[in-house]
């Protein structure tokens, strides 16, 4: 098969790992920067430009955008959807898993373990607000951040106050979250490809940091999963639409609750943490949904 790969950077390691992993797999693969590809909109035959010619018709597609980018690039992946290429994640459900709010009401309504949640952009009552989701120590997000940034903990009351204020002085939206103490700083990665959790890690917070995140200093290793846990990764995915994705859970005395669905997860810490070719199965899955997609369409 003929495979794009969507992304910026050639060198980052999970662009590297899917392309040797497709090539190893007898495909061709490209890698293609998001932001220099343009379209021809209005004819009736789609195209996909690059550096001056027209790219050819790829197979599948593999997404890897940055949540800066989130605009644009899901705009090339419905191009590609509208040449007839399979998109490993579709560019509705990208945009649906980037919009934070938007995921956690999905989540919501599928019935998914979240933590207790508020939204907000001028509360008249940040006392209710703050109330609500069972008080101090408690996490304040910006809508907008990204790999732990604009997230912040509250130990106390007044402390949540004035970083509420603070955040409204901005004019942000913000989310503020119940601060799930019993997890001590860990949360779990669960790899989705396809429906099945191919791999998961427990990432510990660095000491005195409550963020999680590998760039934050944080450190994997391998995780068994409880079912429960295997169940709200892959519903979680289900809900959100797609196919590959990172659930990142936290284990509550109420059961795993979900903080983020991620729609291009970084591959280095869990394969490095579980030792799994998650790459490898990337394209696995991606061989066999490709080829039905265009069965589909021939008999369409």
């Amino acid at each position: 098969m003929r495979i794009a790969i969507l992304s910026r950077n050639p060198n980052l390691y999970s662009t590297r790992r899917l392309k040797e992993a497709g090539e190893q797999r007898g495909h061709e693969v490209d890698i293609i920067d998001t932001l220099h590809c343009y379209m021809d909109i209005t004819s009736n035959k789609p195209t996909v430009r690059y550096k001056g010619d027209a790219l050819p018709q790829y197979d599948a597609v593999i997404p890897r955008i940055g949540a800066s980018v989130t605009f644009y690039g899901t705009a090339v992946v419905r191009q590609f959807e509208m040449m007839g290429t399979y998109s490993i994640n579709e560019s509705v459900a990208i945009s649906r898993s980037r919009d934070k709010l938007r995921s956690l009401q999905l989540l919501s309504r599928k019935g998914i373990g979240l933590p207790r949640t508020g939204f907000a952009h001028r509360p008249d009552n940040v006392e209710d607000l703050i109330k609500n989701v069972g008080g101090a120590p408690l996490v304040i997000k910006l809508l907008e951040g990204t790999q732990g940034i604009g997230v912040v903990l509250a130990d106390t009351k007044k402390a949540a106050e004035s970083i509420i204020e603070a955040f409204m002085g901005l004019n942000a939206n913000i989310l503020v979250q119940e601060f799930i103490k019993e997890a001590g700083g860990a949360d779990i990665r669960c790899l989705v490809v396809g429906g099945k959790v191919v791999a998961a890690m427990k990432r510990q917070a660095a000491e005195g940091e409550f963020r999680s995140n590998l760039h934050r200093g944080g450190s994997a290793e391998i995780v068994r999963l409880s079912a429960a846990e295997r169940k709200t990764a892959i519903d979680a995915a289900k809900a959100m639409g797609l196919n590959m994705c990172g659930v990142d859970i936290l284990r509550s005395n109420n059961g795993p609750v979900v903080m983020e669905v991620n729609s291009s997860p970084g591959l280095e810490g869990i394969e490095t943490a579980t030792g799994k070719d998650v790459a490898g199965m990337v394209f696995q899955f991606l061989e066999k949904s490709a080829r039905t997609s265009t069965k589909t369409r021939g008999q369409g």
